[in-house]
């Protein structure tokens, strides 16, 4: 099958996680807007003359208070897609987290709950679901909540040029019945979702879908804003890209920008759950660099994601006395890939992911190369050192927090250079002329080139210390300049040609533990252009109904598959690094979810210093 793609500017994306509620940022100091009103006595006049003095009354119990504003930190820009249906950064969705809202959600217990709907009903053969929705949701604009708003974004998602304009997120779409003949056009028509009335909607799917709550919780974009609106100019239309153009259901409304420096959040008074407590919510982008000592000034007032604290400023931040630290094991990992194939230029120019015109790369295409690497890294060094011990060394592609995680099934790469000589030698990459370093089986010099963006500092100091291990094992290395993310991104989604190793961190979806969306052939972020049926067809397994209601039968078919991924190894994992997150003490009602910081922002307040 050729698929056509496009895909843009991207960072750790975030493969819709339930997180759509809550962040924060502002460029001003922490402030409470409300002062702390006085006690007033209730018999005020009636002791006149008393000679009594007055005994002055206990100041009520502090509760949520009204008003104030509150600053986040990131330490890049979003690119300015602020559609959930297009966007692809952690940076992005720390807009959209608190603008848009799907049907449900998820709890601590990655538990689906209510969200804009209230109740569902999933037939016998969990082929249909039907949803009740919460009646009185207000859009930003003042316009009402409904089912067609519902169908209409499904429609969105799998209509025709949807993944040519940028689209990423038609696996929401593509089980729904007449998705291929909706996708290709065939019909004007899409049966997979219908409004039953202004607020019940059911999904149809074609086959039972063990994944059915997370396939109907995706964000909710407004008809009555891109009704209309070819889905090639989505993307670039003022309700994707504008601040008070952005609408949403959130608690939150975007409302300024000063781009590349500042985002400004206001509340939605009239939000479906309650009046949000905060006034507004400001992001500024600042390098991680001065971070710290903004926080500790009081200039931001909280360090949330997609990275958080850096490991390394741990201490200081937890010395801070006006600061509370949350950590926890993240919800993804950081990874060095390996470009094993590369797409053609035509298929490049004409946006074709066609596995049948992919080119091998030579090198990295040797399954003995790139277990030698594996060993060639001292992981656990990494983690110790960069790390300072806040975070783990991981060998399985699926978040530790799911059921579906098996670190026994798959092959522990330990620090182990004689093993990775070793396997260098079995591939016939062995060191000819005596300079120190390897030729190839060919004869030919070596050289094996590295490649990472900016951004993040923790993945900058990584990548020298890669290539110091691979040379230390006879690889001669080039350590490529780093690239700024959108430049990066580019060329690893064109498959430039002579890339042989990338690093890049994935944040993982919450809704379930299936990889298909990364590692299947033709998914458009399988970077590596991994080509390993045997991989898919296990994935496939794993969600084909009716075994796959048996939860045990999926965690046998995904320890297999993580066993398959260990011992091919498109990629080599590297960490999982803790989430550190820091806010101001009084900054209350914080409860971070397993996957993110961003849970119930209408409940945050501020406290009086």
């Amino acid at each position: 099958m050729i698929k056509r793609f496009r895909l843009g500017l991207l960072l750790f994306v975030l493969l819709f996680s339930f997180a759509f509620l809550l962040t924060a940022c502002s460029e001003d100091t922490t402030s409470n807007d409300n002062g702390t009103d006085t006690n007033q006595n209730e018999n005020e006049g009636e002791n006149e003359g008393n000679n009594e003095e007055e005994e002055e009354e206990e100041p009520a119990d502090e509760g949520p208070q009204m008003g104030g504003t509150i600053t986040g930190a990131m330490d890049t820009a979003p690119s300015g897609v602020f559609n959930p249906i297009f966007y692809e950064e952690a940076y992005e969705a720390n807009i959209l987290d608190f603008t848009h809202e799907g049907l449900v959600g998820q709890n601590d217990k990655l538990e689906f709950v209510e969200g804009l709907a209230t109740d569902w009903e999933i037939n016998d053969d969990q082929t249909e679901i039907t949803l009740t929705l919460k009646d009185g949701v207000k859009w930003h604009d003042g316009e009402p909540f409904t089912a067609e708003d519902v169908v209409f974004t499904y429609q969105s998602i799998a209509s025709p040029g949807y993944i040519e304009a940028g689209g990423v997120r038609s696996t929401y779409a593509n089980k729904l019945v007449g998705y291929e003949a909706f996708e290709s056009g065939e019909t004007e028509e899409f049966e997979g979702v219908v409004a039953e009335d202004e607020l019940t909607v059911t999904f149809k799917f074609k086959e039972p879908n063990v994944t059915i709550l997370k396939d109907v919780g995706f964000p909710i974009i407004p008809k009555h804003v891109f009704e209309g609106i070819p889905i090639e100019e989505v993307p670039e239309h003022e309700a994707t890209l504008d601040p008070g153009k952005v609408i949403g259901t959130g608690p939150f409304k975007f409302t300024e920008m000063l781009e590349r420096e500042q985002y400004v959040l206001e509340k939605h008074a009239d939000y479906w759950q309650g009046e949000p407590y905060l006034d507004k919510i400001v992001w500024r982008v600042v390098e991680q660099s001065v971070m710290l000592g903004l926080l500790e000034k009081g200039e931001i007032d909280f360090i949330s994601d997609p990275n958080g604290v850096p490991p390394a400023d741990y201490e200081d931040v937890a010395a801070m006395d006006h600061v509370e630290i949350i950590e926890q094991t993240d919800f993804g990992y950081q990874l060095m890939g390996f470009k094993m194939n590369h797409r053609t230029a035509a298929d490049v120019e004409s946006g074709t992911l066609n596995p049948d015109n992919w080119v091998e790369n030579e090198d990295m295409g040797e399954k003995l190369v790139r277990q030698a690497m594996a060993y060639a890294v001292d992981r656990k060094t990494i983690v110790e050192k960069l790390l300072l011990g806040h975070g783990a060394v991981i060998n399985a592609p699926i978040a530790q927090q799911f059921w579906a995680y098996d670190e026994s099934a798959v092959t522990d790469y330990s620090f182990d250079p004689d093993k990775s000589a070793e396997l260098l030698d079995e591939a016939g990459y062995v060191d000819e002329d005596g300079d120190g370093f390897r030729e190839t089986p060919d004869g030919e010099e070596w050289v094996v080139n590295l490649n990472y963006p900016t951004g993040n500092k923790l993945r900058e100091r990584v990548a020298p210390i890669l290539a110091e291990f691979f040379e230390d094992v006879g690889i001669k290395m080039d350590l490529r300049q780093p690239k700024e993310m959108s430049a990066y991104v580019k060329e690893l989604t064109e498959d430039s040609t002579d890339w042989d190793l990338y690093l890049l961190g994935w944040s993982l979806g919450s809704g379930d533990p299936d990889p298909s969306g990364l590692w299947t052939i033709e998914a458009g972020y399988n970077f590596s252009r991994w080509n390993n049926p045997d991989s898919d067809q296990l994935i496939a397994d794993a969600m084909k109904a009716p075994e796959a209601f048996d939860q045990s039968y999926r965690e046998e078919k995904y320890s297999e598959w993580q066993s398959l991924f260990s011992d091919d190894l498109p990629a080599l994992l590297l960490f999982a690094q803790n989430k550190i997150y820091a806010h101001n003490k009084n900054l209350n009602g914080i409860d971070p979810l397993p996957y993110s910081m961003n849970n119930d922002p209408h409940l945050w307040w501020l406290s009086q210093e």
